[in-house]
Parts: structure tokens; sequence; C-alpha cells
């Protein structure tokens, strides 16, 4: 069940890198393709999934605790890690995006193709916890102590279309206002088209060529990602009596690779970009082997 469930999706990157080698349709479509998804249709996405989700529902707090708990626990082990190796913050930052960010199209499809429409409801919340934390604790590791002041601290978070669709969302549920009529066949179209668009995107994306420096690295930050993260997960999970479904969603999202957008935020604050595209192509490529194990071993 695993196996057919997820191999779509890997299928979909593989045909998007394929595609992207092959120049086809045009060099200059896939950045208007990942821009047109990330400003449009994953916002209509979100915003559909949390509309609809029983932001009541005592489970879903629990599963924002327990994201937030991973989060926090493996950014203080590395910072700590940092301190004693002696790290710069341009290598720092990248390590830690390895780590605590994720591939949210890659995250929700798998979760939506195993666990249904009500799994992806609480991956929109969970994506609603945890993405302005990440992007507030790459930005600090980034700037590596140095004062960054509040503006760009708040500028990738209040200025993430994620985000905002993310509030919309939520006070669309909270008030019970619903979609506005008429909206949301439109807003669910534009969904439709989302995650399969995504998943070409993300193969179209990764840099073979950028993950062959610096292996012991990569393939640390890879095992700490794709297996030790997904088994503090389920700890925590476990301690937090999380259910069927919110276990899923969590292990999911700690056992997935790290975001491609990570590598725009660390050449922005002149972090190591080349080891942050080593790192997103690695893990990409080694998830389609780890996360079908992951996944069965928790099951």
């Amino acid at each position: 069940m695993i196996l057919a469930a997820l191999w779509p999706v890997f299928a979909l990157i593989a045909i998007g890198f394929v595609l992207r080698r092959a120049g086809f349709p045009d060099p200059a479509f896939w950045p208007a393709a990942e821009k047109l998804n990330y400003f449009i249709l994953f916002p209509a996405l979100l915003i559909r999934s949390l509309s609809r989700a029983p932001l009541d529902d005592p489970a879903i707090l629990s599963l924002g605790g327990a994201i937030l708990a991973v989060i926090v626990i493996v950014t203080v082990l590395l910072a700590g890690m940092s301190r004693l190796r002696g790290w710069e913050a341009s290598r720092h930052g990248p390590l830690l995006q390895g780590l605590i960010r994720f591939n949210t199209y890659l995250g929700l499809a798998v979760v939506g193709s195993i666990g249904g429409a009500d799994a992806v409801a609480r991956a929109a919340v969970l994506l609603a916890i945890a993405v302005p934390t990440v992007n507030i604790f790459s930005v600090l590791a980034l700037a590596g102590g140095r004062d960054v002041g509040l503006a760009m601290l708040l500028r990738p978070v209040l200025s993430n279309p994620l985000i905002i669709a993310c509030i919309i969302g939520i006070v669309l549920s909270l008030t019970g206002i619903g979609l506005p009529p008429g909206s949301a066949e439109i807003i669910g179209f534009l969904a439709q088209a989302s995650l399969p668009l995504g998943l070409l995107c993300v193969g179209a994306a990764l840099k073979p060529s950028m993950a062959r420096g610096e292996s012991a690295t990569l393939l640390t930050n890879c095992a700490g990602r794709l297996l030790a993260m997904p088994c503090l997960a389920f700890v925590i999970g476990y301690l937090w009596g999380l259910g069927q479904t919110e276990m899923l969603v969590l292990i999911t999202f700690t056992a997935i690779p790290t975001a491609p957008t990570a590598y725009v935020l660390t050449t922005q604050m002149k972090g190591d970009g080349p080891l942050m595209a080593g790192l997103t192509t690695a893990q990409t490529a080694l998830a389609a082997l780890t996360l079908p194990l992951v996944l069965y071993m928790i099951q």
C-alpha cells in the first residue's frame, strides 16, 4: 500500500527532472511555473484545506505542539554542535535548514495519497505552525548572532504567501464564514493543479552536480533529516498521544527532504549556497528509498 501510494509522487519528480534536462518545454518555463505555484496554486490548496479543517479538535493542538517540540529540540542540538565544531553562520544555516525545513509539495502529496483529505487538512494546520517557525530559526542561524533587526527577521514570514494563505484559511474556519459563495469551485480547480505541478518543479530544481562535494557532510545531514528526525518525531508523537492520522502527518513531514526555497534564503543571506543545493538534491534522491521504509516501520 505504501509503495503504491508513493511511487506516483516520486515518478512525477523524476519526470520533472527529465523534462528540465531535456529543455522541454522551455528553460524559462520552470521558474515561471514555480512562481505560479508558490503564489497562486499552493496558497489556494492551503486556504481550501484549512477552511474545512476541524480546528477545534484537540488532536490538532497536540500535532502542533509535537512539531514545535521536534523543531526546537533539533535546533538546540545543532546549535550546540555548531558551537563545539566552530562552524560559521554560512555553514550552520544550511545545515540547520537541511534538518528543520521540509518540501511542502512532497509532504502534502504523500499524506494525501495515504491518509486522504482528513490528513491533508491536518497537514495544513501543521504548516501554519511550522512554516513561520522554521523561517525565523533559519534567518537567525544564517545571521550568526548578527543583529538582523525585527524587519529582516519577520520579512520572510510576513511576505510568505503560504503563511498568508494559512492565516486566511484559519480565519475562515474559526469564524465559520467558510469560502465565499461560488468561489469554492474556482479555488478547488486551482488547488488540484498545485501538487502535480509542484512535484514536477521539485524534480526540475534538482542539481546533481551540487551533491558531489562534501560527501560525508551530505550523508550525515541526510541521515539526520531522513532517519533520525522521524525517529525523534515518533517518540514525541507517542508521548503526546497522537492519533493515527496525526502521527502519519508528523512522521511524513519530518521524513521528507528539505525545501528547495531554502537555497534562495541561503544565498540572500550570503550562506553556503552550493552546500544548500547539494543537501536539497541528495535528500530528495535518498528520500525515494528512506521514506517508504520509515512509513512502513511506523505502520
